[in-house]
């Protein structure tokens, strides 16, 4: 009887450490979501940035990429710094932020002074952010294998047009630990036009852009509609520039391009292989 009672005493101390164990993760799930979810409800961030929440879903976003706030993460060409405004106040803790600003072939142009001027603007809030560079003989995004998560936002379709889509897939792959992930969003291509190599509109298929990280190295992790707009119909005339928030053409039928919204996008999770 006293051995029953001792395996069943056993049994109820492991069901305990379990519980306790789930409680911490939940707690450390909650605290991270949290913590996000303040980075983006952030007072600081602009107007323009916030209105256009709806059509990027930022804190689904990057729950779906795994993001964590002690991770190296590698932002690749950050463009007006959407994303950047989210991501370094929430790494600056405990985390290590790289963003490789885009390489441009006369260093006395500086196309990104804009976005580094927005940075230094605010050191406290960002933290510390190593800036590398992506581009046409620069590669070196981050030191090999030290990043945890590598993201990169509707900018697949300028690697292709600057001939160098595959070396860059590759810096990702270099730059990542083994078991790192890639997040990719893009604007997806028509699945049944075959695709432009150099996708001088903007859009790229779905299925070419997983071929294009399988070939770098990477496997399909997991795949999301967060971003998805069917009211998308692919086909403008100065591409997916046409749609907001560009607005290529102007005033000229905008009302209707208002209407269809940001273009219809994919967004992907590669693993690198351990």
């Amino acid at each position: 009887m006293q051995n029953v009672r001792v395996c069943r005493a056993a049994r109820a101390a492991v069901l305990m450490a379990a519980l306790s164990m789930l409680a911490t993760t939940a707690a450390l799930a909650a605290a991270t979501d949290s913590a996000l979810q303040s980075a983006v409800s952030s007072s600081a961030r602009s107007p323009a940035a916030v209105a256009r929440d709806k059509a990027r879903h930022p804190v689904e976003e990057l729950t779906f990429f795994g993001l964590k706030p002690n991770m190296t993460v590698v932002e690749l060409w950050p463009g007006g710094g959407y994303w950047t405004d989210i991501l370094a106040p929430y790494l600056a803790p405990q985390g290590h932020y790289y963003v490789a600003l885009e390489a441009t072939a006369n260093p006395e142009e500086d196309a990104d002074a804009k976005f580094k001027a927005h940075l230094a603007s605010d050191k406290a809030r960002f933290g510390a952010i190593q800036i590398t560079a992506l581009g046409a003989g620069h590669f070196d995004i981050a030191p090999p294998g030290s990043a945890d998560l590598v993201l990169t936002f509707r900018n697949v379709h300028n690697w292709m047009d600057e001939g160098y889509v595959d070396q860059a897939l590759q810096a990702c792959f270099t730059a990542l630990k083994p078991g790192g992930i890639l997040g990719v969003e893009g604007h997806r291509g028509d699945a049944h036009v075959p695709q432009d190599p150099k996708a001088e509109n903007g859009y790229v298929r779905q299925d070419y852009m997983i071929a294009l990280a399988k070939k770098a190295g990477f496997v399909l992790d997991a795949s999301s509609e967060i971003d998805a707009n069917p009211r998308d119909t692919k086909d403008y005339p100065k591409g997916v520039w046409t749609l907001p928030p560009s607005f290529a053409e102007g005033d000229k039928d905008r009302a209707k391009y208002q209407a269809i919204g940001e273009a219809d996008n994919f967004v992907l999770k590669f693993r690198k292989p351990r």
